[in-house]
């Protein structure tokens, strides 16, 4: 086994005498030793032979070594080589802060003992080798974490498509085998994001997150990013309102990137904040800053854990009802892009069960006016879009019940649901929806006979009652109709027919 040469030292002097000394010192040690008398000699003896360790006198007759050590630490290619700056001209403590403020790893006063010397040169280069372990072992991390997603999504794609497949091959299945496709495609889907988020990773710790920068208007994008947030909302029953100034505030940006900041701190909320909970939305300008604002009423941030909350793979609790997920990605996330945006974000709680507030600010463009008092107002609930309607799902499978509100709620629509007859019948009672979907098979009583209570209640007479189920047969369909029902969906129903069909009977 051919052994490693022992470690290369730059000496750098412009003294004859002391430069011959201390490399006599450095070679009977063991050491290999290179010399420079200068320091423009010393800058190219770095870049064409690579030495371990730089011993580097500060007084020299071109470029003084504190001017060399910083441009080797500003140099991407030299920025790892080790500099052991020693002086007998610069003795005074703050001379030794300079020198270290410059990058150097440690700073010696002269005359130095020759064992002083070796120790420090051998203790450096400890160090040094330690941190190269520790370098190669993330970048074989990274290269593992980049791997691992491409080969985990890899049969993501064919388990959804085939489930897709089974669906339109037999449309007519029974709630418990439909319920079954339902929990395949939701845990599919939970499984993409989890490799998203390792790809994540990987890209955040191998720097390679770059922006396509464009002038972005923010409210714009933030309405854009609601409607994609809303279904999560409306599948935990929030209620989020938004806060928007009535003019433009532009940003220089990454669109999807921006996004994906707000989108992030939106799931965020809503997992960390109980069903029934409210988030708030707002932006506004402070000081030709844009600030955006989501605040919660969930379960809060402990004081101790709100400087860490946005470190790579923390988690700070959960919501109650709802087992941990996700990898911890998210924040931190959220925290690289802003940075690359020139921004910054923070986080702020009064405490555990008191609810959070995450705030990120980002620089922005000429053109946006100047900052109104009235900009940071209360956030107020999002106004109801004129052809949106209140609904009323009832399903006794909660995960059934979830993703039509869901559906429906991304089309804009006021989205309640109920699990079974009784509280079905208080909820239409109490809410007087437009339309109700009801599902026939519930525990307490079918669907058949609470739409017939529906019906003899003159409040619900214009409600549009639609029979959600997964009996579709023509008997089924005629005890429907018969029972007061309007229309008779067979499940599973993509989201274009419940929106054709709400607009069908609501058309005036």
């Amino acid at each position: 086994m051919v052994s490693a040469p022992p470690p290369l030292i730059l000496n750098v002097d412009d003294t004859d005498a002391a430069r011959y000394a201390k490399t006599r010192i450095l070679q009977r040690a063991g050491l290999r030793v290179i010399e420079a008398g200068s320091g423009t000699e010393a800058l190219e003896k770095v870049q064409n032979e690579s030495p371990d360790l730089v011993l580097l006198d500060t007084k020299l007759p071109d470029i003084n070594g504190f001017e060399v050590c910083r441009q080797l630490k500003q140099d991407p290619h030299t920025s790892m080589v080790l500099v052991l700056q020693t002086s007998a001209s610069y003795l005074a403590s703050p001379d030794k802060v300079r020198a270290l403020d410059s990058g150097a790893d440690n700073y010696l006063f002269e005359p130095i003992e020759p064992e002083e010397l070796v120790a420090n040169v051998r203790a450096l280069l400890r160090l040094g080798r330690v941190e190269r372990e520790l370098r190669d072992m993330d970048r074989r991390k990274d290269e593992f974490l980049a791997i691992l997603a491409h080969e985990l999504r890899n049969p993501l794609g064919p388990i959804r498509n085939a489930v897709e497949l089974l669906r339109s091959l037999d449309p007519h299945a029974s709630p418990a085998q439909e319920n079954a496709r339902r929990v395949i495609l939701r845990q599919t889907d939970h499984m993409v994001r989890l490799v998203d988020d390792l790809l994540d990773v990987s890209r955040i710790s191998q720097g390679k997150i770059a922006l396509r920068r464009a002038p972005v208007e923010l409210c714009a994008l933030l309405r854009s990013t609601v409607e994609t947030a809303e279904p999560n909302m409306a599948s935990r029953q929030h209620l989020l309102t938004v806060q928007l100034p009535d003019h433009d505030i532009w940003i220089d940006g990454d669109s999807v990137r921006l996004a994906q900041v707000v989108g992030n701190l939106l799931n965020n909320a809503a997992k960390f904040t109980a069903p029934g909970g409210r988030i708030a939305l707002t932006a506004c300008l402070e000081d030709q800053d844009a600030v955006i604002r989501v605040t919660d009423n969930g379960i809060g941030i402990d004081p101790e854990q709100a400087a860490s909350i946005f470190d790579l793979f923390a988690q700070a609790g959960h919501s109650p009802d709802r087992v941990q997920d996700g990898l911890g990605i998210g924040l931190s996330l959220v925290r690289t892009l802003v940075k690359l945006h020139g921004g910054d974000v923070q986080a702020h709680s009064a405490g555990e069960g008191k609810g959070a507030t995450f705030e990120v600010r980002l620089p922005t463009q000429a053109g946006t006016p100047q900052a109104d008092a009235t900009d940071c107002g209360t956030a107020k609930p999002a106004a109801r879009p004129t052809d949106a309607y209140r609904i009323l799902v009832v399903d006794d499978n909660v995960d059934s019940a979830e993703i039509v509100s869901a559906l429906l709620q991304f089309a804009g629509h006021e989205v309640h649901m109920a699990n079974d007859g009784a509280s079905a019948i208080e909820a239409a009672l109490r809410l007087q929806p437009d339309v109700i979907f009801l599902d026939i098979g519930l525990p307490d009583m079918s669907g058949v006979e609470v739409a017939e209570t529906m019906r003899r209640n003159p409040q619900l007479a214009k409600t549009v009652l639609v029979a959600l189920t997964g009996y579709g047969q023509d008997k089924d369909r005629m005890g429907a109709m018969a029972a007061g029902f309007n229309h008779h969906l067979t499940k599973p129903v993509n989201m274009e027919t419940l929106n054709d069909t709400v607009r069908t009977f609501m058309r005036p």
